[in-house]
């Protein structure tokens, strides 16, 4: 009775110490072993819209508790692209699980991933006040898995743009060149 006792007590604790363990995230934005598969490319719209290439432009992931909270950046340094036939997907490295820091595994957690040019900036809005290249997914909800399945993957992940803010003075060019051009067709 004392063994049963025990083993009840031993499995009750096990199962708490699976739950309280840090939530883990597969970051790849292209899974096609996962149900369903993932490929969501991220495309550079500076380059006509074709997709995002070199270890220039970087992507990392953000979490939040709320869909409208404070996003944290997820540890790890962030991911350069791939070239070639890879273009337009992100290289996580050897393990592309990704830790939760302090969320307990089985939560419901809201990620974006922002991608931009490192050359530019060492975060994406450094890279936008630098006029380079960047861009950032919409919101999306994942539940974390629960230790031994595999990381929850990036479902709902939909694909985004990198792009450039033009400076002020292109945008008052541009708004100059319309105005002349109104004032010709009046004439």
């Amino acid at each position: 009775m004392k063994k049963l006792a025990l083993v009840v007590a031993l499995v009750a604790v096990a199962s708490m110490t699976a739950r309280a363990a840090d939530a883990q995230i597969d970051f790849r934005n292209r899974n096609t072993g996962a149900v369903p598969p993932l490929d969501v490319p991220v495309l550079d719209a500076t380059a006509g819209g074709a997709k995002v290439a070199g270890p220039d432009v970087v992507a990392q992931l953000f979490y939040s508790l709320q869909q409208n909270g404070t996003y944290v950046a997820v540890g790890g340094a962030p991911s350069a692209f791939r070239t070639g036939t890879g273009a337009g997907y992100w290289n996580p490295g050897a393990d592309a699980a990704r830790t939760l820091t302090g969320v307990n595994a089985g939560s419901d957690v809201w990620l974006i991933v922002k991608a931009w040019d490192l050359t530019k900036g060492t975060s994406m809005e450094a890279a936008r006040d630098n006029l380079g290249r960047f861009g950032e997914s919409a919101a999306f909800k994942v539940t974390t898995t629960v230790a031994p399945n595999p990381p929850a993957g990036l479902a709902g992940l939909t694909s985004f743009s990198v792009n450039v803010i033009p400076e002020p003075s292109t945008i008052a060019l541009l708004g100059l060149g319309v105005a002349a051009l109104f004032l010709r067709r009046r004439k």
